[in-house]
C-alpha cells in the first residue's frame, strides 16, 4: 500500500469522513463494520472477519459504529471513500441501515450482513444471521428444565431497536409460557449493557425477592445481573444466556451462570469474507441472500469445548 493510501486509511479508521478520492489500486481492501468491540461478541465478529480477509489476500479498514445509525451512515462514506471493494456490516438498525447499504450498493460496493438482519431485502448480497427463535427455544428448554417447571423469574431484554431482541424473547416465551408454574414477575430492556443489567437486576430482587430464575438476551446482560446477584448473596438464582461468550463460559465452569446458547460469531463473519471473496471473483456467492445458521446450548456439559464464540470437536 503506497504512503497517500496509508494515510487515508489510517484517517478512516479514526472515524473522520473526509472528501477524498477512491484510490485505483484499492481492489483489495475490504471494510468490517460492527458495533463496539467492548462486547466480545462484536469483536469476534471484526476478529475473524479480518483474520479471514488477510489469509485471502485482502487489506482491512475495521470501524465500529456504536450501534449509532448515523454514525454507521459516515463510517460507510469513509469505506467507500477509502476505496472499499466489498463490507462486512453487523449493522446498527434493521430499519436506519437500509440507507447505508443502498449507498454502497448504489456505487457497486457489496455488503454482506452478519448477526442481525435488515428490513429490505436485495439491497445486500448476503444476510448471514444466527437462528435467534431456534437458538432462544434452546436456552428456554434449558432454563425450564433447571427451574423445575416452576418458580418466578425475570427477563433481561436486548436493545428495542435490534430484530435480535425481539426474536430471543418471543423464542424464550413460546417455550416458557407453557409452564404455567413459571410466572414472569419482571421484564426490561437493559439494552444489551452489562453496567444497565447490573443496576436492573438489583431493582428487580428488591421488589421481588422470591426470584428463582434470570433469563437473558445475551451473555453480557446475563454477566451483569450474575454480579448484581452475587453481591446480594443470591447465587441460588439461576440465570441464563445467550451467545456463547468466553466470560460466561468461565462462569459456567465455576459454578455461576447454568448456560448460555452459542451463535458462531467467529465462524459466521468469515462465512461472509468468502461470499465476499467469491462474489468479486465471479459476480455470484452462489447462494440464498438470506442465510440461518442454528444456534448451539452451552452448559456445563460442553463449557469446556468453548472459545472465541466456537465449540472444538
Amino acid at each position: 500500500m503506497n504512503l497517500k493510501r496509508r494515510l487515508l486509511v489510517a484517517t478512516m479508521a479514526l472515524g473522520f469522513v473526509a472528501s477524498a478520492p477512491v484510490f485505483a489500486n484499492a481492489a483489495d481492501l475490504i471494510a468490517i463494520i460492527t458495533p463496539g468491540h467492548d462486547n466480545p461478541f462484536f469483536k469476534a465478529e471484526a476478529d475473524g472477519a479480518a483474520a479471514r480477509a488477510k489469509e485471502l489476500g485482502y487489506e482491512t479498514l475495521v470501524l465500529v459504529h456504536d450501534d449509532d445509525a448515523n454514525k454507521q451512515s459516515q463510517l460507510f462514506d469513509s469505506a467507500i471513500a477509502a476505496g472499499a471493494k466489498a463490507i462486512i456490516l453487523d449493522n446498527a438498525g434493521a430499519n436506519a441501515s437500509v440507507a447505508a447499504v443502498q449507498k454502497a450498493k448504489d456505487v457497486e460496493i457489496p455488503s454482506f450482513l452478519i448477526d442481525r438482519e435488515i428490513t429490505k431485502s436485495g439491497v445486500a448480497v448476503s444476510q448471514i444471521v444466527s437462528n435467534n427463535y431456534q437458538g432462544a427455544q434452546l436456552g428456554a428448554e434449558e432454563f425450564v428444565r433447571l427451574m423445575g417447571e416452576t418458580g418466578e423469574y425475570a427477563e433481561l431484554v436486548g436493545k428495542e431497536s435490534d430484530t435480535n431482541a425481539g426474536i430471543r424473547s418471543s423464542g424464550y416465551h413460546d417455550v416458557i409460557d407453557q409452564y404455567p408454574d413459571l410466572k414472569m414477575v419482571a421484564q426490561q430492556s437493559a439494552n444489551w449493557s452489562q453496567t444497565e443489567a447490573y443496576a436492573i437486576m438489583e431493582t428487580m430482587l428488591q421488589a421481588n425477592p422470591g426470584i428463582k430464575g434470570v433469563i437473558s438476551g445475551n451473555d453480557t446482560m446475563a454477566m451483569g445481573a450474575w454480579a448484581a446477584l452475587e453481591a446480594a448473596g443470591r447465587t441460588d438464582v439461576i440465570v441464563v444466556g445467550f451467545d456463547g461468550s468466553n466470560d460466561v463460559r468461565d462462569s459456567i465452569m465455576k459454578g455461576g451462570i447454568k448456560a448460555t446458547v452459542l451463535q458462531p460469531a467467529y465462524a459466521q463473519a468469515q462465512m461472509a469474507v468468502d461470499q465476499a471473496d467469491k462474489y468479486l471473483k465471479t459476480g455470484s456467492t452462489g447462494l440464498d441472500e438470506k442465510q440461518l445458521m442454528d444456534c448451539v446450548l452451552v452448559n456445563a456439559d460442553n463449557a469446556p469445548k468453548l472459545e472465541t464464540f466456537a465449540l472444538s470437536n
